[in-house]
C-alpha cells in the first residue's frame, strides 16, 4: 500500500491464475480475459492507497477483476454489434470420453448464451468454488441478490441448454 512494487507483484502473481481463470469463464474468449485482467491489474495498482482492509486483498482483486471483465464483455459486445451493423470450462468427466466431449461442447454453447451477470456468479460458485457470501463479496451484491442471481443464472442455464436440443447427461443443480 506504500507503493512497492514488488510486494504487489507478489501478491498478483499469487492470485493471477485464478483471475485469469475467472476471467476465461466469465468471458469465453482467452484474448479479452488477457485483456479483462491487465485492466483490473492497473486498475488495483492504482486504487491500492484506497484499500481499506488489507486482510481482504484477494476479494478487493476479484471485485475489480469481475468488473472488468464486464467493462471487456462490454466493449467487445460493442464492437461484435458495430461489425454486424447492429472454454476453458471444465464440467467434470463423465465415463466416457465421447459423451464428456458432447457435454462440453454442449455446455460451452449453453454458457455464451447466458449474460455477463450470470456466467459471473456460475462462474465463482461452481469453477471457483466459492461459497455465497464469498461469490456476494467478489461481485459487490447482498448475500440474497447472490442467491436469486444463482438460481436465475441456473435457469437460464437449463434452458439454453435444452435450446440447444438435448439435455446434459449429467444436470446441473445448486
Amino acid at each position: 500500500m506504500r507503493g512497492d512494487h514488488d510486494a504487489f507483484a507478489q501478491l498478483a502473481d499469487a492470485a493471477f491464475p485464478r483471475l485469469y481463470g475467472t476471467a476465461g469463464l466469465i468471458l469465453g474468449d482467452e484474448p479479452a480475459a488477457q485483456e479483462a485482467i491487465q485492466a483490473a491489474l492497473i486498475r488495483a495498482w492504482q486504487d491500492l492507497p484506497r484499500l481499506r482492509d488489507p486482510e481482504r486483498f484477494e476479494a478487493w482483486l476479484y471485485r475489480i477483476a469481475i468488473n472488468a471483465c464486464h467493462d471487456e464483455g462490454r466493449r467487445r459486445q460493442r464492437v461484435r454489434q458495430r461489425e454486424i451493423g447492429l472454454g476453458a470450462m471444465d464440467p467434470g468427466a463423465p465415463n466416457d470420453p465421447l459423451t464428456w466431449v458432447a457435454d462440453r461442447d454442449e455446455l460451452d454453447r449453453a454458457f455464451v448464451r447466458l449474460t455477463l451477470d450470470q456466467r459471473t456468479i456460475l462462474a465463482l460458485v461452481f469453477y471457483r468454488d466459492m461459497t455465497l457470501p464469498q461469490a456476494a463479496a467478489a461481485i459487490g451484491a447482498p448475500l440474497g441478490t447472490a442467491k436469486s442471481r444463482l438460481h436465475r443464472a441456473l435457469e437460464a442455464l437449463r434452458a439454453a441448454v435444452a435450446a440447444e436440443g438435448r439435455p446434459l447427461e449429467q444436470e446441473v443443480d445448486a
